[in-house]
């Protein structure tokens, strides 16, 4: 009986020992988790990181863009020479003739170039004039026309001073005469590679929902609203 009894309490301490063995290997596993999982959180970036880097990689984007622009009358930009004599500095609106009238060198053509080739031409029209051989220009506003015609209930020109779409050039001459207006066909005439180019554009799709596509203009579009064939 007494063999049994000190038995019964071996094995018993054998079972706790297991027992308390298991729970400090469960424990350290855990804390292993947890150093590991919290370095891991650690390196990833913060969301006001990600956020600061979504806002350079869009600031680069839009100052190559910007510097990538082709210039086209009715601009207006500011030409600054930093360290030259002020009168050098100013604003300017580029002419029909693609001009632009400026201090001791007379007219600079300025619409079809880019912002960057207009800075070279600028230093090389100023090489005698300005010590530092810096400039900048900005693009102020920019503005160029389109011509709606057709089933509208105001023909006429648009001032773009934005990117437009189809539909809002529509819109800003009162917007399509619905009773004859075929909203199917609407067509845009755009000059090409010295070819007049045709698109045809399905705004009916856009306006009843079926369509998210949109057109956007490039300067002296013409919108031609085609009128729907009745039989009476």
């Amino acid at each position: 009986m007494l063999q049994s009894i000190l038995n019964d309490l071996n094995n018993r301490d054998s079972n706790h020992a297991a027992a308390r063995w298991l729970a400090a290997k469960l424990a350290l596993i855990a804390l292993t988790l947890f150093i590991v999982t919290g370095c891991q959180t650690q390196k990833q970036p913060s969301n006001s990181a990600i956020a600061a880097a979504a806002l350079n990689a869009a600031n680069a984007t839009n100052s190559t863009n910007t510097n990538a622009l082709v210039l086209r009358e009715g601009d207006t930009i500011r030409i600054s020479f930093p360290g030259a004599a002020a009168n050098l500095s100013g604003t300017h609106t580029i002419a029909r003739d693609g001009n632009v009238t400026l201090e001791l060198v007379g007219e600079i053509k300025a619409a079809g170039k880019t912002i960057d080739d207009l800075k070279v031409d600028l230093l090389k029209a100023y090489s005698s004039q300005i010590e530092t051989k810096i400039v900048t220009v900005e693009l102020i506003s920019s503005s160029f026309p389109i011509y709606v015609s057709g089933a509208v209930l105001s023909p006429g020109k648009v001032m773009a001073d934005h990117p437009m779409t189809v539909l809002e050039a529509i819109m800003e001459r009162s917007g399509p005469d619905y009773t004859k207006a075929d909203l199917k066909h609407v067509e845009v005439l755009r000059q090409e590679d010295g070819a007049l180019k045709n698109y045809n554009v399905n705004l009916k799709d856009v306006l009843d929902g079926k369509s998210t596509e949109q057109f956007y203009l490039r300067p002296n579009d013409i919108i031609y609203i085609r009128e729907r064939f009745n039989w009476f």
